[in-house]
């Protein structure tokens, strides 16, 4: 009996470390496409600049055969804080990603998306909870170059970019839902959280393998503009 006891606790006590690795895993996997995709000024600082949260999802996968497919995927959503949310960039979220239709235009069984969430309607939804584009908030493949400039549709709560094998493009995301991933923010900050209030607050650390990430975004956009 004594014996079991043990074993059972051994496997409790590694399971937490397994969980951190996942959710640092994905923070650094988050980081590096939004670090390469904003050095290669793919998305505009302006559009940015504007953009009340960000979603970068990595390796979403493409699930079926023909020219579409179902993708799933997991992801980090980073909000601005404060009043109005126009504070710094505060302490990540984790979230999932579910779609019907994924990758067509890219031909990719596996893509990265980066997902600007443009307006506070958009964000209010996206921090509510489950959430689902087309129902719940619009979205749009996301503007480049030349086009971004005169962006200003008020209409657009979401705009959509994303590469595969190095090839970058504003991409529709088709019928998707997006939801807080309880569990592994559960492990993150080792308590469930109220996305929305955390966001609302601002207080809440940046977890460490989070800063690189911030870091990233904060010296990209500083400012709200």
């Amino acid at each position: 009996m004594k014996n079991n006891l043990i074993a059972v606790l051994l496997c409790l006590t590694a399971a937490v470390p397994v969980v951190a690795q996942k959710a640092d895993k994905r923070l650094a996997e988050s980081t590096a496409v939004l670090k390469t995709i904003l050095a290669k000024n793919d998305i505009p600082k302006a559009l940015l600049n504007k953009a009340e949260c960000v979603l970068v999802y990595p390796s979403v996968k493409k699930v079926g055969l023909g020219i579409t497919g179902m993708g799933y995927g997991r992801g980090v959503l980073v909000c601005r804080t404060g009043p109005n949310m126009a504070g710094k960039w505060g302490a990540p979220i984790m979230y999932t990603l579910d779609t019907h239709s994924l990758g067509a235009q890219l031909g990719s069984s596996s893509t990265d998306y980066v997902l600007l969430v443009m307006s506070q309607r958009g964000a209010d939804k996206v921090l509510s909870g489950k959430l689902k584009l087309g129902a719940g908030a619009s979205a749009v493949a996301g503007p480049s170059g030349a086009n971004a400039s005169g962006f200003n549709d008020p209409n657009v709560d979401i705009l959509s970019y994303s590469q595969s094998k190095g090839v970058f493009a504003g991409a529709s995301l088709g019928s998707v839902s997006m939801d807080a991933d309880d569990d592994m923010n559960k492990e993150l900050y080792g308590k469930a959280i109220d996305a929305a209030q955390m966001v609302r607050d601002g207080k809440t650390p940046v977890p460490p393998a989070a800063q690189p990430l911030i870091a990233v975004l904060q010296k990209a956009s500083p400012k709200h503009t």
